[in-house]
């Protein structure tokens, strides 16, 4: 029996689609217009062709941003997610406490970026700081403004305490539409703990893992406020990502080719990552044919 399909939806969200293509159109093609020009003020451009994203490739300042995003986007990946699946495998199913805990849960989530990471910089004080005077009082070096590991861990753990509660939420609502034959099937059959997570639990998750997975890489690789109101970039260079130091670039030096190129290099990077994290978690589970059955 062929499925027949209803195409009258697209008609629905097509304004949307619209409109949100001439939004993002027009800042997209200004950005290409400024990155093969050059400016000197007064509002006049010379053409400079594929300079400026030599330049920008042959920088040693943006490898090493980018080796600090891909770095922190790692790290970040391999904290969060299976932290967030411990967490909505703890979480109750049914009951009083289930709306509790999800209130908790989404309680970070609805901080703004700016006010998480002012919150981290006084957090982190050693003289005013609930978390630096207590290291200090142990005993125990700690300055995220003069020690780079510490800054680093700094903004880690911040970014765990903001971020996790997504990862959670989304593994939780794709444990909640597991049916319960599911586990009575496996309860029957005497499955572990460990073999209804590995072949029931995990299996129902994928979609939403994609998601979670997709949408902490994305915003991790592109993360900007929280580290520059804690760190500034700092100390030295050794928090400055990809974002501030094209902010740096566009606003704090004005160039706007070199700051256009780089913003261009850093979309199809983020968006060639996305992809090889799309491909790679679809085609996970998916069985390869056989020799036997490509016979």
């Amino acid at each position: 029996m062929d499925k027949t399909w209803n195409n009258k939806a697209w008609f629905m969200v097509l304004p949307v689609l619209a409109l949100v293509a001439f939004s993002a159109v027009i800042p997209l093609m200004t950005v290409v217009n400024y990155s093969v020009q050059d400016s000197f003020g007064n509002n006049e451009f010379f053409w400079a062709g594929t300079e400026w994203f030599t330049d920008v490739l042959q920088s040693s300042r943006f490898h090493d941003a980018l080796v600090r995003n891909l770095i922190f986007s790692g790290i970040i990946l391999a904290i969060e997610v299976p932290l967030g699946i411990l967490v909505a495998l703890a979480m109750p199913k049914k009951g009083i406490w289930v709306p509790v805990c999800l209130v908790l849960m989404a309680l970070p989530l609805l901080i703004p970026w700016n006010v998480v990471g002012t919150i981290w910089q006084v957090f982190g004080r050693t003289d005013i700081g609930l978390l630096g005077r207590t290291l200090a009082n142990l005993g125990i070096p700690y300055n995220y403004v003069q020690n780079s590991f510490d800054a680093w861990a700094t903004l880690i753990v911040m970014d765990v305490w903001h971020w996790t509660s997504l990862v959670v939420l989304l593994c939780y609502a794709g444990l909640v539409s597991i049916p319960d034959a599911y586990y009575q099937a496996a309860k029957i059959d005497g499955a572990s703990r460990w073999a209804v997570f590995r072949y029931i639990q995990l299996p129902k998750m994928g979609r939403v893992l994609l998601i979670a997975v997709l949408l902490r890489f994305m915003d991790s690789f592109m993360i900007y406020t929280e580290p520059f109101v804690v760190t500034g970039g700092g100390p030295g260079n050794s928090t400055t990502f990809l974002s501030i130091d094209l902010v740096k670039t566009a606003v704090g030096q004005f160039d706007l080719g070199p700051a256009a190129a780089m913003s261009l290099i850093y979309f199809l990077i983020v968006l060639l990552l996305s992809w090889v994290f799309y491909t790679v978690m679809t085609n996970a589970g998916t069985d390869r044919p056989s020799a036997g059955d490509q016979a």
